[in-house]
């Protein structure tokens, strides 16, 4: 095809990405030119819409994360480490989260298609290793998803006791995440909007109750300080060993996996990149933010509940679900404040709900990712007329059935952030390899790749120390639970490659151009702000 009729077919047929066509009629029309010698071409298919505004993108990213390992979970951290060993485990955690996300972001901003990462992984490292981390994502969001129905149902009764009431929240729940998603992605975009600033206010709020609690200025005006820290102490030890020193270090290690689950979907922006206005600009100024994010609401918020709660605090050992079992509200309880542990429980309930409703997007996304690319049947791929990948939504919300299972994906969130960073470095030495300058990508970390080369080191770290504990009393249930993800993510990796016999792909081979969209096909020009709250406005979102 020549280059005026691929122009005229471009402007008849094709609307960027906008207009729905089927697979067979845009694979060989929407097609940038590119060296011949390259394999991959079948990502051409990608026809979703771009309908994620600025707002939500930006949204999304500062509080995507915030969630119930954060509300309720970092009271087990801090139990299981003591205040300084979880502020210790949160902030490494989160040095490896935020590394994890500036290598998908640096590649997202060059390549904003479908199939994000997993796809990122197939084209620049192997195939096999993209169809392996593609479905370990798959599962884990999928299933996901009804553990966090389950958590919200358990939240309702706070309210209401009545179990037998249950199953009909569990139905309600299951029909407006279902709902939302099928919808369409703006509607997605607007309702996770909403609950990222409910979320915000109650963090925001919870560390501004907190200070003035400590400080004395609670009910019982007792200013508290650091007080646990010194007793019980700084680090609580894992009752493991007898000497003291190991056993506290070992008590750090056990709340590692568990802090890198408060991180997950941490990556939501990236997976929306080919949903996403402007993609290019705004993941750039999402991924910038990230950093002062994790400091202001994880580092902050776990430096906080360690001065306002001993970890020997036997309400720590509390499993109920609810807000109850939330240092927040045990906070507030000792200091004798008694109405917010009911606005908590409804804060957690609407972090539970978009928690849920992201994994449906996201497990669904990542599904039609893999259709594109061969990887998952063909049928995943279909869209309706406005860009929503209609099979492979209701595909996956089917999980949303199994609203009764119970469990966690720490794991596999280290196993993703593992492949992130991996498949950065061999983008990074492709991209040096075949001339490109890296620094006019619109987002580029100058500490590359050493920033990858540290989230690979912690990663795989804390896939060896997950179950570390089993070994101490060793039982065949509890050592399945922790290493269980590593013969399933091997499997799939070496099942595919028997299969395919696909290899890795050379610095020489790798495909920095076919069907990745020029900035002209994907910027729309930025709008200057026209008044003082249109700035402030843009500083914020």
């Amino acid at each position: 095809m020549s280059t005026t009729e691929k122009k005229d077919v471009d402007k008849k047929d094709i609307d960027s990405v906008e207009k729905y066509v089927e697979p067979e009629a845009i694979h060989d029309e929407h097609r940038a030119s590119s060296n011949p010698g390259y394999h991959l071409d079948v990502h051409d298919l990608d026809h979703v819409q771009r309908r994620l505004k600025q707002r939500h993108v930006q949204m999304i990213a500062i509080a995507g994360t915030i969630g119930t390992g954060l509300f309720l979970g970092s009271g087990h951290a801090l139990q299981g480490a003591g205040p300084l060993g979880a502020l210790i485990a949160y902030a490494l955690v989160g040095t490896v989260a935020y590394s994890s996300l500036c290598s998908v972001g640096e590649m997202t901003t060059h390549a904003p298609i479908s199939g994000t990462f997993p796809h990122y992984a197939a084209r620049w490292v192997d195939p096999a290793l993209g169809f392996a981390v593609g479905w370990n994502y798959f599962y884990t969001n999928a299933i996901s998803t009804p553990v966090e129905v389950t958590a919200a149902v358990i939240l309702i009764t706070f309210w209401d006791e009545n179990t037998s009431h249950a199953a009909i929240y569990t139905a309600v729940i299951c029909v407006l995440m279902v709902s939302i998603n099928i919808f369409g992605v703006k509607w997605f975009g607007e309702s996770e909007f909403v609950f990222s600033l409910i979320k915000i206010a109650l963090i925001l709020g919870l560390l501004i109750a907190g200070l003035v609690i400590d400080l004395g200025g609670g009910p019982q005006g007792e200013r508290i300080g650091f007080r646990y820290w010194k007793n019980p102490g700084a680090v609580a030890g894992a009752g493991l060993v007898k000497n003291i020193h190991t056993d506290r270090f070992l008590g750090i290690l056990s709340v590692l996996v568990q802090a890198a689950f408060s991180f997950q979907a941490m990556e939501l922006v990236a997976i929306a990149a080919s949903e996403t206005e402007s993609p290019r600009r705004n993941i750039a100024k999402a991924v910038k933010r990230v950093f002062w994010r994790i400091f202001i609401f994880y580092i902050l918020g776990i430096l906080m509940i360690g001065m306002l709660v001993s970890s020997a605090d036997e309400a720590l050992l509390a499993d109920t679900g609810t807000a109850a079992q939330s240092p927040f509200v045990i906070a507030m309880n000792r200091a004798g404040v008694k109405v917010l542990p009911h606005i908590i429980n409804a804060g957690v309930f609407t972090s539970a709900f978009s928690a849920g409703n992201s994994y449906l997007y996201c497990s669904s996304r990542i599904l039609y990712g893999l259709a594109l690319r061969g990887q998952a049947p063909k049928i995943f791929t279909r869209c309706t007329k406005n860009g929503l990948p209609l099979l492979a939504v209701l595909f996956t919300a089917c999980f949303s059935l199994l609203s009764f299972m119970n469990v966690s994906s720490g794991a596999e969130t280290v196993f993703n952030w593992f492949s992130m960073n991996l498949t950065y470095v061999f983008f990074y030495r492709g991209m040096k390899h075949q001339g490109f300058d890296l620094r006019k990508n619109v987002y580029n970390n100058r500490l590359q790749p050493y920033v990858a080369y540290w989230g690979i080191f912690w990663t795989i770290f804390f896939i060896i120390v997950n179950g570390y504990a089993v070994f101490f009393d060793f039982n065949a249930s509890d050592f399945l639970t922790s290493y269980i993800n590593i013969p399933i993510f091997l499997g799939l990796y070496g099942g595919y490659k028997i299969l395919k016999r696909s290899k890795f792909w050379r610095v020489d081979e790798m495909d920095f151009v076919t069907g990745i969209p020029t900035l002209e096909e994907t910027e729309i020009p930025e709008v200057p702000p026209k008044n003082i709250w249109e700035r402030i406005a843009g500083i914020l979102f």
